[in-house]
This record gives structure tokens, C-alpha cells and sequence, in this order.
């Protein structure tokens, strides 16, 4: 099936990026200190920490995302709920930095953006809760009531 490497390919997508947001953010806090910037008045030894700690912490939040898309891509398991929760935040993240990437920055990057979100959405899609009918989310069925029967009243198919 698709969905493992996917995830792998995904997870691999993460890592990448946490280092790439680490480097600019590195490169930004360098340059606050060296030039002496500030905003609004703000010490610039503020400006240059609160770059560095903003590029450490989405970082490692984005090294998460990518354990998290690993282990599920090698264990061939949905993540748990927190995983599901951490990856579906991650997705939404990229959708939102995909529309204002392309005003700023270019199609470029928004189509970067896209696929990122396209791999999270595919993992998570691909690794559906796994008490559902038709096993692990992958494929239809119709869920039965407590009598055995689909919502309309029709005998529900056996999952197979």
C-alpha cells in the first residue's frame, strides 16, 4: 500500500523543514544583533533571543510532527490521539502559512507549503481512527447501530 511510505516521505518532509525554519531563524537573530534592530523601541538583545527561541521552538515542534509521521509510517499504525491532534495542527499551520507565503514570498513557496500539507493530510487520511468499520480508516462501510443496523434502517454490510 501507499500510505507507509507516505508517511515516511512526510516524516523525512519535517525534518528537513525544522532544519531549513532553524536556519532562517538563526540567520534573522544574527542579523537583529549585528545591526542592532529593534521595534517599537524593543532591546534588540530582546529581538535576537526571541528569534532564537521562536526558530528552537517551532523546530522542535515540527521534529514532533515528523517522529510522530514515523512512527506511524514504520509501525503501520494510526497515531494516538494526541498524535492525530499534533498532526491535523501541523496541516492547518501549513495551510494557513501557504496563503500568506504566496502574497510574500511567491508560488514557490506556497506550492512547497501545499505538498507539505498534502503528505500531512494524506498520512492522516491514510491512518484513520482505528475502531472505525472497514479496519484502520482505509476503506468505506457503513457504520452499524446497537441492533446491527445502518442508520436508515437497512441491515448494515458485515465488515470485511
Amino acid at each position: 500500500m501507499l500510505r507507509r511510505p507516505v508517511a515516511i516521505v512526510a516524516a523525512l518532509v519535517l525534518f528537513g523543514e525544522a532544519v531549513g525554519v532553524f536556519a532562517v531563524n538563526a540567520v534573522l537573530a544574527t542579523v537583529a544583533e549585528n545591526q542592532n534592530m529593534s521595534l517599537a523601541g524593543m532591546d534588540p538583545g530582546a529581538m535576537s533571543t526571541g528569534t532564537w527561541v521562536m526558530g528552537g521552538v517551532s523546530a522542535l515542534l515540527l521534529i514532533g510532527c515528523g517522529v510522530i509521521a514515523l512512527l506511524a509510517g514504520v509501525r503501520d499504525r494510526s497515531p494516538g490521539r494526541f498524535g492525530r491532534i499534533a498532526l491535523i495542527g501541523c496541516a492547518v499551520v501549513h495551510g494557513v502559512l501557504g496563503a500568506v507565503a504566496v502574497g510574500l514570498v511567491g508560488w514557490a513557496a506556497f506550492a512547497f507549503m501545499m505538498v507539505v500539507l498534502a503528505l500531512l493530510v494524506f498520512t492522516l487520511l491514510a491512518y484513520g481512527p482505528e475502531g472505525r468499520a472497514g479496519g484502520g480508516g482505509a476503506g468505506g462501510g457503513v457504520e452499524a447501530g446497537p441492533e446491527g443496523r445502518s442508520g436508515d434502517g437497512e441491515a448494515a454490510p458485515a465488515a470485511v
